[in-house]
């Protein structure tokens, strides 16, 4: 009975519309989801935290909490798609990286990456993600969110390899990612200790989403648009690629078959090309490029993710209307197109104009 009910349950995901548009299908209405649609923009979310009281980091670590927050916009806005409540730093905290979220201030790292005895500290073979007893409460917390979703999606996520390496160099905020690309240029050798560790990290964390029931996975590159094209293709993409690989590697008990991936990054109309080698099933787009243009630049080969301002969610009901239109009509030249934000939904937010969106999109 138990393994009927699997079967049927993955029969139901593998024909959901957001996991069919991943494949490069039409389904009969476009599948929406929202980047960071799982967080501070819900009062439900706010008051979760509140009750835990615990730190982000240590929140993420919570099955309970974690599965909770994961299924409020589902249930709130009716998105064809959950996002696994979690932080790119997780993996990092989970692999020995002394690390905060900082309230107003983001990921701060207690002891930033400076110098090749830095990396070799950093990388030492017993800081390894699956040794960590952290990563026991992330399994746990994917099943139980699995369990609950029935037949909606979970997607899995992790940060990029470059991404991460940014915030371990940095050591906190950063416009332009200076240091990082200073070290980048400075030690090349040690640049890539860092970010094969850092690939094999967040890979491993990906897969490890999917093994526990995660049915498609995103790659976020949060800072990669400030490298050119050249140096992504030298510095990032071969890290890049390699997560993909290893989170390719596992196979979701939810559908029995692997898991498509997504590979998003921010300011990057300049790298889709060079991104698209890096062999996800779908890239994300953000609002510096329309669809159409994007799906050119990638040859009309893959299934797009996205592209709404975030700034359209604060405009009059009738701008954010005609502004979903047109990416609708601009996703049409993609072989397939999954609704998004061009990046994650600002805190501010009126949670009822995402519940409208999703209702719009739907409706079309």
């Amino acid at each position: 009975m138990a393994s009927s009910t699997r079967s049927t349950r993955g029969e139901a995901l593998l024909g959901s519309p957001f996991l069919r548009a991943l494949r490069g299908e039409r389904p009969e209405v476009t599948p929406v989801w929202f980047m960071r649609q799982a967080g501070r923009s819900l009062p439900e979310y706010r008051e979760l935290r509140a009750r835990s009281g615990a730190p982000m980091l240590q929140a993420c670590l919570d099955p309970g909490l974690v599965a909770e927050a994961t299924l409020q916009p589902v249930r709130r806005h009716g998105v064809d798609a959950a996002v696994f409540y979690s932080d790119i730093m997780v993996p990092l905290l989970l692999a020995g990286v002394d690390v905060e979220i900082a309230s107003g201030i983001g990921p701060v790292i207690d002891r930033p990456i400076r110098t090749r005895s830095d990396v070799e500290r950093l990388i030492d073979p017993g800081a390894r993600l699956d040794a960590r007893p952290g990563l026991e409460a992330i399994r746990e917390a994917v099943a139980l969110t699995v369990e609950k979703l029935g037949s909606t999606p979970l997607i899995a996520f992790g940060g990029a390899p470059f991404t991460l390496a940014c915030y371990l160099i940095d050591g906190g905020p950063s416009r332009d990612r200076l240091e990082a690309r200073r070290f980048m240029r400075s030690d090349p050798r040690s640049w890539e200790l860092l970010l094969d560790w850092c690939a094999r990290v967040t890979g491993g964390f990906i897969a490890e989403q999917v093994a526990a029931g995660a049915s498609a996975a995103q790659l976020f590159d949060s800072w990669v648009g400030v490298l050119s094209e050249r140096d992504y293709r030298e510095s990032a993409l071969p890290h890049s690629a390699l997560a993909l690989d290893i989170a390719r590697s596992a196979i979701s008990p939810s559908t029995g078959a692997r898991a498509p991936l997504i590979h998003f990054g921010t300011g990057t109309p300049h790298l889709l090309r060079a991104m698209r080698e890096a062999g996800a099933d779908a890239i994300g787009v953000d609002e510096r490029i329309g669809l159409d243009e994007a799906n050119t630049l990638l040859g009309g080969a893959l299934p797009l993710q996205g592209n709404l301002d975030p700034a359209c969610l604060a405009a009059p009901r009738e701008i954010r209307e005609r502004a979903v239109d047109e990416v609708l009509r601009r996703g049409l030249h993609a072989p397939a197109h999954v609704f998004n934000l061009a990046h994650g939904v600002p805190a501010d937010t009126d949670p009822e104009v995402l519940t409208r969106i999703v209702e719009q999109v739907h409706s079309r």
